[in-house]
């Protein structure tokens, strides 16, 4: 089968390779899919790259993807077969990902994908929708309160301030310009600050009554942190699913009089029953036609390396996209 691997860490016009590599076969509660698109995450690229050590002397990249089941292992229902899906964890402590025409893995991990979804959208779901939904519903229901959501022009900001809309809340974030603002107003934030001109913590002050908001979705608390005293309210939460360097200055005293809580989560290690509840609640969204999807760049296997130069550099608003 037709594949993008890479043997050494690197850049990607220094170690991404196109070539054949043989097909999987599912084994023993497996299906194997046929792809039709591949996504391209942030974490792919820092991986390739070389945040952490390989494990593997070859490795096929990327966890989220879509596609049609073509064969299904032992234990598993034969019906399957035919049966549209998007995938998580597609690369996650595991050798081959969705950077190829075919994946084998298990077959829990094969969602279905409803027909009104196309495999490009589906692509998008494993991590930054995953990412979005525990975000937001990490300790209950939101209706009522007021969320800001940082870097709101990102693939898991956009799906965050979609499902905090849906679910009854007040959505704040902050942007670094106007195509950006729009972006994320589009899809449903009542509120976007550009932290390159506006005061951020006067900003939110001033919307929310001087009170604050009752929860922060943060993708780099290590460049954030010092935000919180002048944006969370008493007894707020900040929910942190990604870091920027090795080490956050937390503002100790204001955490501890202000009874602050703050959540840390990994995607790729989200509990069976975190996982299900995320699953469920993006399938329900799905169905009903809730849920749009931010695909800023599609292109075709062969230029992977493209792609992977356009997520690091940042130049895309939006998902970037691989097609099979």
């Amino acid at each position: 089968m037709r594949a993008a691997y890479y043997e050494a860490n690197g850049t990607a016009a220094e170690v991404l390779r196109l070539g054949d590599i043989e097909r999987p076969e599912p084994g023993a509660g497996e299906v194997r899919v046929r792809l039709a698109a591949s996504g391209v995450n942030p974490s792919d690229v820092k991986t390739r790259a070389g945040s952490r050590k390989m494990a593997y002397s070859r490795v096929v990249p990327h966890s989220d993807g879509a596609g049609t089941i073509d064969a299904v292992g032992a234990g598993v229902d034969r019906a399957r077969v035919g049966e549209r899906v998007w995938l998580w964890n597609g690369q996650w402590r595991r050798q081959f990902g969705t950077a190829a025409e075919f994946i084998a893995l298990p077959a829990e991990m094969a969602v279905p994908l409803p027909d009104g979804t196309s495999f490009e959208a589906g692509a998008c779901l494993g991590i930054p929708a995953l990412t979005a939904w525990h975000a937001v519903m990490i300790d209950g229901p939101v209706a009522g309160q007021t969320i800001l959501v940082s870097g709101g022009a990102g693939a898991v900001s956009h799906y965050a301030i979609q499902i905090a809309k849906a679910s009854g809340a007040t959505v704040l974030t902050t942007v670094s310009g106007p195509d950006k603002a729009a972006h994320a107003t589009a899809a449903g934030a009542d509120h976007a600050i550009n932290y390159r001109s506006e005061d951020v913590g006067a900003r939110v002050q001033a919307l929310t009554g001087g009170r604050g908001v009752d929860r922060v979705i943060e993708l780099d608390v290590t460049a954030n942190a010092r935000l919180l005293p002048a944006v969370l309210a008493p007894r707020g939460t900040v929910v942190v699913y990604g870091v920027g360097g090795p080490e956050a200055a937390l503002p100790a005293p204001f955490c501890l009089f202000s009874a602050a809580t703050i959540k840390f989560f990994l995607v790729y290690e989200l509990t069976q029953a975190e996982r299900a509840a995320a699953v469920s609640g993006l399938g329900g969204m799905l169905a009903a036609g809730r849920l749009s999807h931010a695909i800023g760049l599609t292109l075709p296997l062969d230029r992977i390396v493209e792609a992977h130069e356009a997520v690091e550099q940042g130049r895309v608003i939006g998902n970037v996209v691989l097609t099979l």
